[in-house]
């Protein structure tokens, strides 16, 4: 460890910290003194030689998006934890796949990385930072049956909870947290220790610091199996969030993402392209409503992109779904970022968002869309 008498040493740490890439230097610049050199000494290189140095040194419990820049997705420090390789669940929009490697697989050496990464956390005393897990892989596929890595991580952040604020666990399988070893380091995370630098402002806000976001988007198992082909089903995710607020687990509804419905403009319908309404309002409607119903602070939302697959074509239902958006843009071409085709900003709110929203606001439930969720999660 680069540590000097037992304290690090800022000055060098400062120097180091100067040197990060421009994308990184808001959330450093408004950092005390002390703080800029712990958060340099844990992301940063120390020996490198380049001019400047991107956030590359921690080996899973990494800065949440390293390819962010923070003038434009101002998530400040936070981490994310991505306990497994690739996912199973084979969620045909994804935006995973377009870098995601198949098939879904463990990281050998995870267990020994995590615990060298949280020794790392507490040698350089790195201010607390929310924690995601995960942003490219469900913590809780089928994988975690057998090698349970996403518990052994709870049970890890648990003891240094010192070291986080808000744990968030992103998931389309939370039948697994019913299990009582889940649950109990639940209600672990759930509480901050009474030493904890930021207890009084989460105690002042009423904010809780553990959220289990699951994915929600179908009401209907029909749409699910098209579109979610290997996720659990609707019945097993709605049976196991109301199970979780029993005992009193905070947790949020992501219907997300949102798709175009009928009817089209024109008087069009989703059959017109070969495919059926997936979303319809009904099926949104009895979403929102049991969102209501569990108690859920907000829901999350997002508008589907169509992703380019890292391997192979896109799925038939994506490509037809591409086909509903070239209709729906009209004289507009799709907005392609990211690898991603996109509805123009306009036209996702009009056709495809709006509607939700007044949704949510008949049933006097908030909506975030997953941008504003994160960087709004302290």
């Amino acid at each position: 460890m680069d540590l000097f008498g037992g304290e690090i040493d800022v000055d060098r740490g400062l120097r180091l910290a100067s040197l990060v890439h421009p994308k990184y230097g808001p959330v450093f610049e408004e950092l005390p003194q002390r703080d800029r050199a712990a958060l340099a000494f844990y992301f940063l290189p120390h020996r490198s030689k380049k001019n400047v140095l991107e956030v590359t040194r921690p080996r899973v419990i990494k800065w949440y998006c390293p390819f962010a820049d923070q003038r434009s997705f101002p998530s400040g420090h936070r981490y994310c934890i991505n306990v497994y390789t690739g996912c199973d669940h084979e969620c045909r929009y994804c935006y995973a796949a377009g870098y995601a490697s198949r098939p879904a697989a463990c990281k050998n050496t995870f267990r020994s990385d995590l615990v060298k990464d949280l020794d790392a956390l507490d040698a350089y005393d790195v201010p607390p930072a929310p924690v995601h897990m995960s942003n490219s892989t469900d913590p809780l596929q089928p994988l975690e049956l057998e090698h349970r890595h996403a518990l052994y991580t709870l049970e890890k952040l648990a003891e240094q909870r010192h070291r986080f604020t808000t744990v968030t666990v992103l998931t389309k399988n939370p039948a697994i947290l019913a299990d009582r070893e889940y649950i109990e380091v639940l209600h672990r995370l759930n509480r901050l220790p009474t030493d904890h630098p930021r207890r009084e402002w989460f105690e002042e806000n009423g904010h809780r610091p553990l959220r289990v976001e699951c994915s929600l988007a179908f009401h209907d198992d029909e749409s699910r199996k098209l579109l979610d082909p290997a996720a659990p089903s609707v019945e097993s995710r709605i049976a196991a969030i109301r199970f979780l607020r029993r005992e009193n687990i905070p947790v949020l509804i992501r219907i997300d993402p949102l798709f175009p419905r009928d009817p089209l403009p024109g008087g069009k319908v989703m059959n017109a392209f070969d495919l059926a309404d997936i979303q319809p309002m009904a099926d949104l409607e009895s979403l929102v409503r049991f969102g209501r119903e569990v108690g859920a602070a907000h829901l999350v939302y997002s508008v589907a992109k169509i992703t380019r697959p890292r391997f192979g074509k896109l799925p038939p239902v994506m490509e037809k779904m591409k086909r509903v958006y070239e209709f729906l843009s009209q004289e507009q071409s799709l907005v392609c970022r990211g690898g991603s085709w996109r509805l123009s900003d306009d036209v996702a709110r009009r056709l495809v968002v709006e509607p939700f929203l007044n949704l949510c606001g008949r049933y006097s439930i908030k909506a975030k869309m997953c941008k504003v969720n994160l960087i709004s999660t302290p």
